[in-house]
């Protein structure tokens, strides 16, 4: 039986649910090497979901890959992006990977920076319609995921820190003009567990904000733990 070779890839990473099972679908025909996260020009935040660029550290080493971080004002991304995955490159990785679903806009801009920084991309979840099928899809296959943000005029305070599970996907399907997915930014999360996970990334503590437009869930303090025989095991605390 000849021996299927798997290209290296690196994983468009904000630290969400979609990125999570794009490199869970991926990992069948790609070697993960890489998270490559886009951060804040202070380095304090991420740039897309506004969660502590340490909290997205404990969570690559929880899933145990590094996770490169580029500081970018938003007039600046593509030129920073660019530079990090042909930096990338450089390394070996021949793919990226990213977590769209149907925004067309994003697949162009992926596949046509992607293009010209000569990495081939990949959008495992693209073309899914049916939202509901994702959302299953990563509750059966084990992910443990947290809201951290929302869009206040759609869904409010009350939804952060929730997880996702089945009554989440029954109480969110009723809320008009909301994608259950959360495809048009109605909500961001942080996955804490599942199975592209070494260890769990435990939240100790968090407080609920606004601002502007959004809510967010501000995680500060959190632990890496791992289950032996029953027993919680720490690792790492913020």
């Amino acid at each position: 039986m000849e021996k299927v070779v798997k290209l290296k890839a690196f994983v468009s990473w904000s630290g969400g649910k979609d990125g999570a099972l794009s490199y869970y679908r991926a990992m069948k025909n790609s070697q993960i090497t890489h998270l490559l996260n886009m951060i804040a020009e202070d380095g304090e935040v991420s740039r897309s979901h506004g969660i502590r660029t340490r909290i997205l550290q404990l969570q690559g080493e929880a899933i145990g890959l590094p996770i490169i971080q580029v500081r970018s004002s938003w007039e600046s991304y593509e030129t920073e992006f660019k530079k990090a995955i042909s930096s990338l490159k450089e390394k070996g990785v021949e793919v990226g990977i990213f977590g769209d679903i149907d925004l067309e806009e994003h697949r162009e801009w992926v596949e046509r920076v992607s293009k010209e920084s000569g990495i081939n991309a990949v959008l495992p979840l693209w073309g899914e319609k049916k939202r509901e099928n994702l959302i299953q899809e990563l509750i059966e296959v084990g992910f443990e995921t947290v809201i951290v943000a929302t869009k206040k005029d759609l869904l409010g305070l009350e939804w952060l820190g929730r997880r996702i599970d089945n009554d989440f996907v029954r109480e969110i399907s009723k809320v008009r003009g909301v994608d259950i997915s959360g495809e048009n930014g109605e909500y961001h999360t942080l996955v804490v567990s599942g199975p592209i996970f070494k260890k769990r990334l435990k939240i100790l503590k968090s407080e609920k904000i606004i601002r502007e437009e959004h809510c967010f869930l501000d995680i500060s303090e959190c632990e890496l733990v791992e289950t032996v025989t029953g027993e919680e095991k720490i690792f790492y605390r913020t």
